[in-house]
């Protein structure tokens, strides 16, 4: 016993400095407790019901899926598919579904009251803009539209969950939260899951479904900072006031120096100049110029060396340009932050982690990879609440692209997995103790 305590103290500590590295290390053994849980849900004819009714809905959660999905719901105007995945909800029995000021779409099921708070989500919001022609398209069992599975899926798989617990009539002892989220993707940057633990303290747990590969569980915080970089001066004509510092040159000098700078390759910490604009004419001293920079690491101590290092470059930029034509403070550079999404990692010996994995191996699933991506659940694991992200079944490809696709091989069995793992987490009256304890 000292000997696994020694071993699994020595993880967390290498998990601190460097959140990646477990991924790429074997997991200890799922606990005695989480082994015990799970074989009494197993046992339970209830939850044998709600299992098989899980497999037999499987052609109605895909029917869903392809109606959300064709429901646009582009970066901040996710509104027309939350007010249909609410009035899902209430369908469902959850009477109390509502649209929070956000956006959110929020329901709880309540427990016996005596159990822990635990979220489950996926995010009603796509990266694709507004006019983006989202209509499915079906051939050979392959199901193509943006969208689809990132997080049509997710959506789908939720709803799933809750008539399966309906159907079983299982009553947990904790309580479940099932949230729609708005502005998971791009500069939407988590606002909806932001503005939830803002406005809701006492959470315990929190499940993401996105992404449909049950192989693959994240428990780890992928962090990002991202800004547009402006660089403004007087601007003027290009012959008759040649000898005025440029705000493009200085953003080519900016663009020179950040390509240069090196970043460690564990924890994974990456940058990219993104987007570029400036200027006005061909024949014009341009007077204002700007770029959009990515930042991105597994460790927030790294995201903030990178962030420190290309913050001075971007300074020095500006003083070189105005020092090469003798005039001091002439070009100014501004950094607008655009997006903060924070890093963290978790302790592989934590509850929620092992609930996780024994739910992919309780389905005849395996676990694959354990480790760190940029999802809703990156927000409460900066807060210390336990936190993964799991996949919804079947498989698809091209996320993010206008050629994104899903087929649903095995889908159930996202799922069901989904579902023996919250079960466990928030217990079962009667048969079970919730794995996740209360905060």
């Amino acid at each position: 016993m000292k000997r696994r305590q020694l071993v699994a103290a020595c993880a967390v500590a290498l998990l601190a400095q460097f959140p990646s590295a477990w991924a790429q290390s074997a997991p200890p053994p799922i606990n005695a407790a989480t082994e015990a849980a799970f074989g009494k849900l197993g046992a339970l004819p209830a939850v044998k019901q709600a299992l098989d009714f899980i497999k037999a809905d499987d052609e109605r959660t895909l029917k869903e899926q392809i109606e959300l999905t064709e429901i646009p719901a582009p970066p901040f105007k996710e509104s027309v598919r939350a007010a249909e995945y609410q009035k899902r909800m209430k369908a469902l029995g959850l009477a109390d579904a509502r649209i929070d000021a956000e956006g959110n779409v929020i329901a709880v099921r309540k427990g016996t009251g005596r159990g822990p708070v635990l979220v489950v989500s996926a995010h009603l919001d796509t990266v694709f803009p507004e006019g983006t022609d989202v209509k499915v398209k079906v051939k050979d069992n392959r199901y193509a539209a943006p969208g689809i599975y990132d997080d049509g899926r997710g959506l789908a798989s939720l709803l799933s969950v809750v008539r399966a617990l309906d159907h079983g009539k299982l009553k947990t002892v904790g309580d479940i939260v099932f949230v729609g989220t708005v502005g998971e993707e791009e500069l939407g940057d988590l606002r909806g899951v932001k503005a939830f633990f803002r406005d809701n303290k006492g959470i315990d747990g929190f499940i993401s479904f996105d992404g449909v590969d049950v192989s693959r569980i994240v428990d780890q915080a992928t962090g990002s900072r991202r800004f547009r970089i402006i660089y403004t001066g007087p601007g003027g004509h290009s012959f008759s006031a040649f000898g005025l510092p440029s705000a493009t040159h200085a953003l080519g000098r900016a663009i020179a120096k950040i390509s240069e700078v090196r970043t460690v390759d564990n924890p994974k910490t990456t940058f990219t100049v993104g987007t570029l604009k400036g200027g006005t004419s061909v024949n014009a001293i341009a007077a204002e110029a700007e770029l959009g920079l990515d930042m991105r690491s597994n460790s927030a101590v790294e995201l903030k060396k990178v962030e420190d290092q290309i913050m001075a470059l971007a300074r020095e930029a500006a003083d070189e340009e105005n020092k090469r034509w003798g005039k001091p403070d002439t070009i100014k550079v501004e950094f607008k932050l655009v997006g903060d999404r924070p890093a963290g990692g978790s302790s592989p010996d934590s509850p929620m982690l092992h609930a996780a994995r024994k739910g992919v191996a309780a389905v005849g699933a395996e676990v694959k990879s354990i480790m760190a991506s940029s999802t809703d659940s990156n927000l409460p694991i900066s807060l210390g609440i336990p936190a993964v992200t799991l996949g919804s079944g079947g498989v698809g490809g091209g996320s993010h692209g206008p050629g994104e696709w899903y087929s649903p091989v095995n889908a159930w069995l996202g799922p069901q997995s989904q579902l023996l793992t919250i079960l466990s987490l928030v217990g079962v009256e009667g048969v079970t103790q919730p794995l996740l304890p209360k905060r």
